[in-house]
């Protein structure tokens, strides 16, 4: 029997069961979906919903946590408004250690599609685009066709229910590069260009082919149904901290369960990792854990207990980045995690700027030599300078500030195991 997809607790995830495929669209009807469309083109104007989602304290679930009805409430409405007005949904999941919109997509593929219609109608969209990761095949393939479902059901093409709003959805399929996760280079590649971000840019003025457009994650916008049909109150009944809502959070690494779990947002770290992950495997110990994916500070046991929501993981001097936490055991070296984390992101910057470009290839070839043991102490402070000048303020976009996160708590807190590198020639954890 299928369960409500009004479930007061787990609202996001209550219709997904891994063991089998998706509610089709009769299934999802049956489960109550579709219905807040329903109330939102044939009860609400566009900025009742936008008032909805800012009262609710809905923060975008991509990693900057930035308030969502703020984002929309700068995009005009109005008649004499530009068109066409674009909403873009980021799916480009490539933040290591990530995997819970995977979850959502494949699980649960009609909430992202009724979510991106209601979301476009409070902004005005006329058309949407969900930019999807080139490797989430079988999303691709459940996402297609629950939007074939609801062009027959008439919940998307011209008049939706007869409400006067039209919509079109289109799956763009990523070509594959981290730093079209990015909002304004994932608007450059939707536009067949090179994927660079572009310096400055307010989408919401002139985005999409230079027309009014708003790029939100697709766990933010999936809250947005289930607010229009349960209210504020509600909503913010969910979390144990001032943010609303509840949230996926996931866990990778050597523990015993690694998986994505919906839970109140605020839950603790510690909470999510004994509790939910079951813990470390047998024989291992835990010394760290990246909170937030691969762009993330660490985080030591001493703070497990602090709360996983945007305010408290800043205030510990990390960020709560996608929630999913990438866990560091006893038995594995910390630079040979910093190497692999270090050389993705020299992978995949986009050249565009001088300090990301030059900077994280010299970074990550730093610290091979450091774990090859042919390293020296002052390469040390070296790489200390480079996290600096890498950071936030002195690159054109966020991927090197990110990248930089994990090297910087890296170098306070394992300053002794890069030492041990250096001092002895070799990698301690290699025999």
């Amino acid at each position: 029997m299928n369960k409500n997809i009004m479930s007061y607790d787990k609202p996001l995830t209550a219709n997904i069961d891994p063991g089998r495929e998706p509610l089709n669209l009769r299934e999802y009807e049956q489960a109550g979906g579709y219905r807040a469309l329903r109330t939102a083109l044939l009860s609400l104007e566009p900025a009742n919903i936008t008032n909805l989602v800012l009262d609710a304290g809905l923060r975008g679930c991509g990693g900057a946590g930035f308030p969502t009805g703020k984002k929309w409430n700068h995009m005009a409405l109005g008649k004499d408004t530009r068109h066409p007005k674009y909403l873009v949904v980021n799916a480009d999941e490539m933040e290591p250690g990530t995997f819970k919109d995977r979850f959502l997509l494949e699980g649960d593929p009609h909430q992202m599609i009724e979510a991106t219609i209601v979301s476009g109608y409070a902004i005005q969209a006329d058309i949407a685009y969900i930019f999807l990761r080139w490797a989430y095949n079988r999303a691709a393939q459940r996402l297609t066709k629950a939007i074939a479902e609801a062009y027959d059901k008439g919940y998307l093409g011209k008049n939706i229910l007869g409400s006067g709003y039209s919509l079109d959805i289109y799956l763009h399929t990523s070509a594959g590069r981290y730093i079209c996760g990015e909002s304004s280079a994932m608007l450059n590649a939707i536009e067949g260009k090179r994927a660079l971000p572009r310096k400055d840019s307010h989408a919401t003025a002139s985005g999409l082919w230079g027309k009014p457009t708003v790029v939100n994650n697709v766990e933010t916008l999936c809250n947005v149904p289930h607010i229009v049909n349960n209210g504020v109150a509600w909503y913010k009944g969910l979390s144990i901290t001032k943010a609303g809502g509840t949230k996926i959070y996931g866990v990778s690494g050597k523990v015993r369960h690694p998986g994505a779990w919906e839970l109140p947002m605020g839950t603790s770290m510690r909470e999510i990792l004994e509790e939910h992950a079951g813990g470390m495997r047998a024989g291992l110990k835990f010394r760290a854990l990246l909170p937030g994916g691969a762009s993330t500070a660490f985080v030591l046991e001493e703070g497990l207990d602090v709360s996983m929501d945007f305010d408290s993981l800043q205030a510990l001097g990390s960020r709560m980045g996608t929630g999913t936490m990438v866990i560091l055991d006893d038995k594995t070296c910390p630079v040979d995690m910093l190497v692999s984390l270090q050389r993705f992101f020299a992978q995949e910057s986009c050249g565009w700027c001088t300090p990301c470009r030059e900077g994280l290839p010299w970074i990550a070839k730093m610290l091979v030599a450091i774990d090859e043991g042919a390293g020296k102490t002052e390469d040390l402070d070296e790489l200390a300078v480079h996290a600096k000048f890498l950071g936030s303020g002195y690159t054109y976009c966020a991927l090197a500030p990110g990248a930089t996160a994990s090297l910087e708590s890296g170098l306070k807190y394992f300053k002794a195991d890069f030492e041990r590198h250096v001092h002895d020639k070799h990698c301690p954890w290699r025999t």
